[in-house]
């Protein structure tokens, strides 16, 4: 029965107009007000539903991953954007606020950052 239906995921925030200035604006992604909250293009053609919710309260682990081909340069754009890159105690991060996880055999390289709801994402080079 589910396998023929059109399938997409959901992202809940706190406050819409900030969700629209922080994706549209900030990160540069393609969206669209549907069903009384927005529609996010992501890179590769899927789409996330980004939602008012009344009973809003952010995720303690990450919610959205973006892979990159240079995570120097994605994490420069970040900064340049005004996004503060996330720091959890711990980790190791180099200057730029990456956790350089190839050079240690411990994942890919990424790095976090929040969204105004508080929904954590990352940029990853893997």
């Amino acid at each position: 029965m589910l396998t023929s239906t059109y399938a997409f995921s959901g992202l809940g925030v706190s406050d819409l107009t900030a969700a629209k200035h922080f994706y549209g604006g900030q990160l540069g992604l393609e969206l669209e007000e549907d069903m009384g909250g927005l529609r996010m293009q992501l890179p590769g053609g899927q789409s996330l539903f980004v939602y008012y919710s009344p009973a809003f309260s952010a995720a303690g682990y990450t919610v959205l991953n973006f892979q990159v081909p240079d995570i120097d340069a994605a994490v420069q754009e970040l900064t340049d954007a005004g996004i503060q890159l996330e720091r959890y105690e711990g980790m190791q991060f180099d200057e730029l606020g990456i956790s350089r996880g190839k050079a240690t055999s411990q994942g890919p390289d990424i790095a976090w950052f929040r969204d105004p709801a508080g929904n954590v994402l990352s940029v990853l080079e893997p």
